[in-house]
């Protein structure tokens, strides 16, 4: 390839990113570099950029002030100052790893203060033993970690409003999905301690919260790789997060993943509780609802470019998102820059795995020119991200949970972006 050309992979301009050299890149980035007055190099005396003492240590450390990014389109019910939500402010975070303080939240009834040394965690129901463990007795079982991502069920649902989306930013219409390290106790290791009856095929976790949040949870996943998390991010749970213990179900709706944790009752069958019959089922368009669809779907959002992080001089931009599915690992994601027209592999960065959150980049030359981002993901079982025309056809515009449609953002040639289903 001559050195000064960039030859697309795919439509409007994406890049293969291994064709990109030294020298390319620089030319395609130039425009944002500061050359240096040689005054700034010049010897002799204190430089201008030296500053004295710094300031002393923090027990704790705390973001620069420099830096604001915060939790987005925190809300609460009206008439409630707690039961709602906040959302991560996917855009401006790299990596995989959501920081605690950034995780996204959602509250049935406030956060509950919970005094850790009275706090009782009670196996009982279809059980040889009832059991009660404390923290401090649970602390002492043997501890695994996972890191995975933890999805709202509602999250995304905007994108389905009729007959036209908001125009919200990816954090407000996407933000409902954090990845974090859980740790804890296998939650298969505490129940063959109580020893499961004959019947057993269901457990019911129950929340310490003034909602009482409660659901059923099938006994074989309560087997497989359910866990009792203590930390988060190396640190004990935050309280929105559901100290001192909450349940983790990787792959499943968040809503499962019950917080604050204070009871588990092993039973015959599910408890049909008001938190998985007045809520969290899906509305068919024949007027029948789904219910127990646990796993989250293979899914993928571009989270920059996207509104609010446009473009500025043309040149080569990274498009760069996240990508996850409850169903398996990601295996490919692909960008399209033409609306999906035409598709290109992007790179995937992350430790990857069953449950757990990629990164994608992409390069991509913008010359100016009007184009409409979309990516797609495909996880290790074969299902590959649905368009939104596809889920709107299954479901009907009604269904409010599981949304995992293609995301797509309209560039302008002006290079600011919006969601294009508006």
């Amino acid at each position: 390839m001559n050195d000064n050309m960039l030859v697309p992979v795919a439509g409007n301009g994406l890049l293969p990113l291994r064709a990109l050299n030294r020298r390319q890149l620089l030319a395609g980035i130039g425009a944002g570099a500061l050359a240096l007055p040689s005054a700034a190099l010049a010897a002799g005396g204190r430089p201008s950029w030296m500053q004295g003492a710094g300031a002393g240590m923090r027990s704790y450390g705390t973001p620069s002030p420099a830096e604001t990014v915060s939790r987005v389109a925190i809300g609460s019910q009206p008439g409630t100052t707690g039961s709602g939500a906040s959302r991560t402010p996917l855009a401006a975070l790299e990596g995989t790893i959501t920081p605690s303080g950034l995780h996204f939240e959602r509250h049935h009834s406030g956060v509950p203060a919970i005094d850790p040394a009275a706090h009782r965690l009670h196996i009982h129901g279809l059980v040889e033993k009832p059991l009660a463990f404390s923290l401090e007795a649970l602390e002492r079982y043997p501890l695994v970690t996972q890191l995975r991502f933890l999805e709202c069920s509602g999250n995304s649902a905007a994108n389905l409003a009729a007959p036209e989306a908001p125009d919200l930013d990816v954090a407000t219409l996407h933000g409902l999905v954090s990845q974090s390290e859980w740790v804890g106790v296998p939650l298969s290791v505490l129940l063959e301690e109580a020893g499961l009856k004959p019947g057993a095929a269901w457990v019911i976790a129950e929340g310490a919260d003034a909602a009482a949040m409660s659901r059923s949870v099938p006994l074989a996943k309560a087997l497989d790789d359910a866990i009792v998390a203590l930390y988060q991010n190396g640190e004990r749970l935050r309280p929105e997060n559901g100290y001192p213990m909450r349940l983790f179900l990787p792959n499943y709706e968040g809503n499962m993943s019950v917080k604050w944790l204070r009871r588990l009752k092993v039973t015959d069958q599910p408890a049909m509780t008001k938190d998985e019959t007045s809520k969290y089922t899906e509305l068919m368009p024949d007027g029948r609802a789904a219910q127990f669809t646990f796993t989250m779907g293979v899914k993928s959002v571009i989270t920059r470019p996207s509104k609010g992080y446009g473009l500025g001089a043309q040149g080569i931009y990274p498009i760069t998102g996240l990508a996850w599915s409850g169903q398996g690992e990601i295996r490919r994601v692909e960008v399209s820059a033409d609306g999906g027209r035409s598709w290109a592999d992007a790179a995937l960065e992350g430790p990857g795995g069953p449950g757990a959150m990629v990164r994608f980049r992409m390069p991509w030359l913008w010359q100016g020119q009007p184009a409409t981002l979309v990516s797609r993901a495909t996880d290790s079982t074969g299902a590959r991200q649905p368009t939104r025309e596809m889920l709107v056809q299954a479901r009907g515009p009604q269904s409010l949970y599981h949304y995992n449609g293609q995301q797509r953002w309209q560039v302008s040639a002006a290079g600011d972006v919006r969601n294009s289903y508006v």
